[in-house]
């Protein structure tokens, strides 16, 4: 029997905090949760080969996600971060662009975009890893955001630019990984392995990743407010 995916939501925001185990910013509903631990998250996906071995890193932007990011740059890879709701893409950080010492207020919100720059979608280089946030977790990799749509969406636009389907991480506390029937659509995008503060896993998901944009559910309205939707369909659709 399936759960419904914002009572899953709900439990484990509420689980955290009788747990005292979130932390800055609060609160944590409705967002995708900070956590103690995400340093030690961070060091277990330094461990993966598919980490070790990417040139190109792709991040979201949540603050779990921030000593990744600085990781990242540290490890002397390029950084992509979608811009909040995609608004206006992704920003690009180059290693040499950020001094020693500096990484992770380059990779702060706040920082970023003096550090990197937007670039457009026609320049954006091919991604070996992608990385993304999680509200809860099921250890088959299937996974839930904060309920916008925004980590599907930039897979499925990865995907329609050409970038191959590459493997999917995200970083989590233990108390996210959740046993409940996890409903799936399928635009919804796995996770291939799950870190926390403990360990790193591989899901070994048996479901399918996005393979493009789904272009009969993207309404004019969307385009409008997603930018990034309407310049796609011209690179891509001519349109």
């Amino acid at each position: 029997m399936t759960t419904n995916k914002n009572h899953i939501r709900q439990h484990v925001w509420e689980q955290m905090e009788e747990k005292k185990i979130g932390r800055f910013p609060f609160p944590l509903q409705n967002r995708i949760p900070n956590f103690k631990g995400a340093e030690k998250a961070a060091d277990h996906v330094a461990t993966l080969s598919a980490y070790q071995n990417a040139k190109a890193v792709k991040v979201n932007p949540d603050a779990p996600q921030l000593p990744l990011r600085a990781q990242v740059l540290i490890d002397g890879k390029m950084l992509l971060v979608p811009t909040p709701r995609l608004k206006a893409g992704f920003i690009q950080v180059k290693p040499e662009w950020v001094p020693q010492g500096e990484e992770k207020k380059a990779t702060s919100l706040t920082h970023m975009k003096h550090f990197g720059k937007e670039i457009p979608l026609s320049d954006i280089p091919r991604i070996d890893l992608i990385v993304v946030g999680s509200v809860a977790v099921h250890k088959d990799g299937r996974r839930l955001g904060k309920g916008e749509g925004y980590a599907d969406r930039e897979y499925a636009i990865l995907t329609e630019l050409g970038n191959p389907r590459v493997p999917v991480v995200t970083t989590v506390h233990s108390a996210q990984l959740v046993d409940a029937d996890i409903p799936i659509e399928r635009y919804d995008l796995t996770a291939d392995w799950i870190a926390t503060e403990n360990e790193i896993f591989s899901t070994n998901t048996p479901y399918s990743k996005p393979t493009g944009i789904d272009w009969s559910q993207v309404t004019e309205e969307e385009k409008e407010e997603m930018p990034v939707l309407a310049e796609i369909s011209r690179l891509v659709r001519g349109e």
